[in-house]
C-alpha cells in the first residue's frame, strides 16, 4: 500500500518558481521501487501528464509543454519526490498530483495506481 501527500502549492507570480513535494508512505516495497509521476488537472478537464522519475536510476521524462522549465527529483532515503517549477506561466495554474506506479491487480501491466490528494498552484499573470 502506498499513501501520498503533496505539499508546496500556493500563489506565485508569472515568471516565478515553486517547488512541490510529495511524501510517500510505503508498506510492502521500498520507496525506491516505485516510479513516481506528477500530473495536473484543471477541474472539468482531463488529467495531464507533467513528468516522471524512475526509482533507483532517477531517469526523468517530461511532457512537451514543460519545455525545460520543470524538473523532477527524488530523495529515496526520505520517501520524497519533488517537482521544481521555474518560469511559471498563468496556464500552469492547476491542481498538481503525485502518483506512484504499481502492478495492476491483473498482473499484466504497471500503471499509476496510487494518488495523492493534490496541491493547488495558482499563477498570477
Amino acid at each position: 500500500q502506498v499513501q501520498l501527500v503533496e505539499s508546496g502549492g500556493g500563489l506565485a507570480q508569472a515568471g516565478g518558481s515553486l517547488r512541490l513535494s510529495c511524501l510517500a508512505s510505503v508498506s510492502s516495497l521500498p520507496f525506491s521501487s516505485y516510479v513516481m509521476g506528477w500530473f495536473r488537472r484543471t477541474p472539468g478537464k482531463d488529467r495531464e501528464f507533467v513528468g516522471t522519475i524512475s526509482g533507483r536510476v532517477r531517469a526523468t521524462r517530461y511532457a512537451d509543454f514543460v519545455q525545460g522549465r520543470f524538473s523532477i527529483s527524488r530523495d529515496n532515503a526520505k520517501n520524497m519526490t519533488y517537482l521544481k517549477m521555474n518560469t511559471l506561466k498563468h496556464e500552469d495554474t492547476d491542481v498538481y498530483y503525485c502518483a506512484a506506479e504499481d502492478l495492476r491487480p491483473d498482473g499484466r501491466a504497471y500503471e499509476y495506481m496510487h494518488w495523492g490528494q493534490g496541491t493547488t498552484v495558482t499563477v498570477s499573470s
